[in-house]
């Protein structure tokens, strides 16, 4: 699936700044909407290191009210939650209905990380994506709306990116040797996620990948994707989707430098 992806894709910075405003404020639109109908929506991000997951987060949320979602950025388990059910730490973080929960990393580090890393037997990575997908089939069965994204970057692309983040003293603490392990991995991790995209592809929960070599691309296809997939959702439980028109047009842009 990764090798049909077409990496060039990219964005002018005036279509950027054309798109990104109106997409922001669609967004918070929808947010409001899905709020009054009382439907939860979940955003999933994976893809590699310094494929620039916070960099999309920070565009996702940036005209959303703030008491209406949360974000989770995942770690390995702590000692108490690996003594439980492994699902059990996302259902716990689970939004509520009419709220978004966006995870930076997700339940998909079980297939991942801890597969290639070798931190649980194949047993236990061969039956994760059983549990994913019913995990996932239940939430679309109950009032949430899923968006899961893979933003893909090649494996030189990755250690330029993983270099420059190094040698700026603002950004170097960034930088783990972890990343730089799945740079050195790449191949092991690759054949992971094409599995993982492989075995949990559903109808109720699709992947979008994402070409991330260009960071303005990757910003505008996340938000296009998530306005998409919220629309969608309200059309389908049967409530009305806002019009276009209907856009609050005092949330002007506030003049941040954006390239």
């Amino acid at each position: 699936m990764l090798e049909a992806l077409d990496l060039s894709r990219e964005l002018s910075k005036i279509e950027y700044h054309e798109q990104l405003p109106e997409l922001q404020r669609r967004l918070h639109q929808l947010q409001r909407s899905c709020w009054e109908e009382k439907l939860a929506t979940i955003v999933v991000l994976e893809g590699w290191d310094a494929s620039g997951k916070g960099s999309v987060i920070s565009k996702i949320t940036r005209r959303l009210e703030p008491r209406g979602f949360s974000l989770h950025a995942i770690r390995e388990p702590r000692t108490f939650e690996s003594l439980l059910p492994w699902m059990w730490r996302f259902w716990a973080k689970l939004s509520n209905w009419g709220e978004i929960a966006i995870f930076d990393h997700s339940w998909y580090s079980r297939v991942l990380e801890e597969r290639v890393d070798g931190l649980i037997e194949p047993i236990q990575w061969t039956q994760a994506y059983n549990d994913i997908t019913a995990f996932e089939q239940a939430l679309v069965d109950d009032r949430y709306l899923l968006a899961k994204f893979f933003l893909h970057i090649d494996k030189k692309e990755q250690a330029h990116r993983l270099k420059e983040l190094e040698s700026d003293p603002r950004t170097s603490w960034q930088v783990t040797p972890e990343d730089w392990t799945q740079n050195e991995q790449y191949d092991e991790y690759r054949v992971a996620v094409e599995k993982m995209l492989e075995r949990t592809e559903t109808e109720w929960g699709p992947w979008t990948l994402v070409a991330a070599t260009d960071h303005r691309w990757t910003r505008v296809r996340v938000l296009q994707t998530i306005i998409e997939v919220m629309e969608e959702g309200l059309e389908r439980h049967g409530f009305e989707v806002p019009g276009l028109a209907e856009i609050d047009e005092d949330d002007d842009d506030d003049g941040e430098e954006d390239d």
